[in-house]
């Protein structure tokens, strides 16, 4: 049977990857906060002639309003977490970020969340040589949505959700068994608290396309046998795109 785990996860060289790609993120986040508070209201122009050889300046972001009622968002998701109670090495995984909020009133919404997550995890310290097996994390979240500073450019939103989160971390055992007594000292697959403490960075490209930056704390509560707490706050990021609808409040 094919298991997702590859060797190049197994080497110094992805882990150095992903070291590379959590600062190249987090510098993103930097780099769009200052440009956004930064940012003046001089409009945005584009030469459109007419019939008779002059030309209008357009701003493509003239019609850009906060009073839309609905928006979703999509984006390719990063998110970090420790498999087990007593793991020294973390997991790097991948996945999906699906948002929607519902707008009560100019700067409150509602938001709920669909993350998931998927990749591989090591298992230090064990006695069988067991590496790169397959872990997955799906959250699923609701909670307060604030807008903060925005202009015609874009914005910046908070949000404090919280809700389940469900582990997967005995697919790929092997035949070992389950629990953090076992050879992989993994959690068993279990739901969990679950949240996300963060928001958005949102660029505008029209008045109803956004290029969205969603950086969070996750909080999740496994539960295992262990000394330490099970509550890990671990960083997590999406980048994608959020669109308007143009039903207004």
């Amino acid at each position: 049977m094919f298991h997702p785990g590859l060797a190049i996860y197994h080497s110094e060289v992805m882990r150095l990857v992903n070291k590379t790609a959590r600062l190249l993120l987090v510098a993103i986040v930097v780099v769009f906060s200052s440009s956004l508070l930064q940012a003046q209201d001089a409009p945005q122009t584009q030469p459109t002639p007419t019939g008779n050889g002059t030309y209008i300046a357009i701003d493509p972001l003239a019609g850009v309003k906060y009073n839309n009622r609905w928006d979703v968002s999509v984006g390719m998701a990063y998110g970090h977490i420790h498999a087990g109670p007593n793991l020294r090495e973390g997991a790097d995984l991948g996945g999906l970020d699906l948002s929607g909020s519902y707008w009560l009133a100019k700067h409150w919404a509602v938001e709920g969340s669909g993350r998931g997550y998927l990749g591989t995890s090591g298992t230090a310290p064990n006695a069988d040589s067991l590496n790169g097996l397959f872990v997955a994390q799906y959250m699923f979240l609701a909670g307060p949505e604030y807008l903060g500073p925005h202009n015609k450019h874009g914005a910046i939103i908070l949000h404090a959700l919280m809700g389940g989160a469900y582990g997967d971390f005995n697919t790929d055992l092997r035949g070992h068994t389950p629990g953090p007594s076992g050879p992989a000292a993994f959690y068993t697959n279990q739901m969990a608290l679950g949240g996300a403490l963060g928001g958005h960075i949102d660029l505008n490209r029209s008045p109803n396309w956004v290029f969205r930056v969603s950086p969070d704390a996750l909080l999740t509560g496994y539960d295992g046998t262990s000394q330490y707490s099970h509550t890990q706050w671990n960083f997590g990021i999406s980048v994608g795109v959020q669109y308007k609808f143009k039903k207004k409040r």
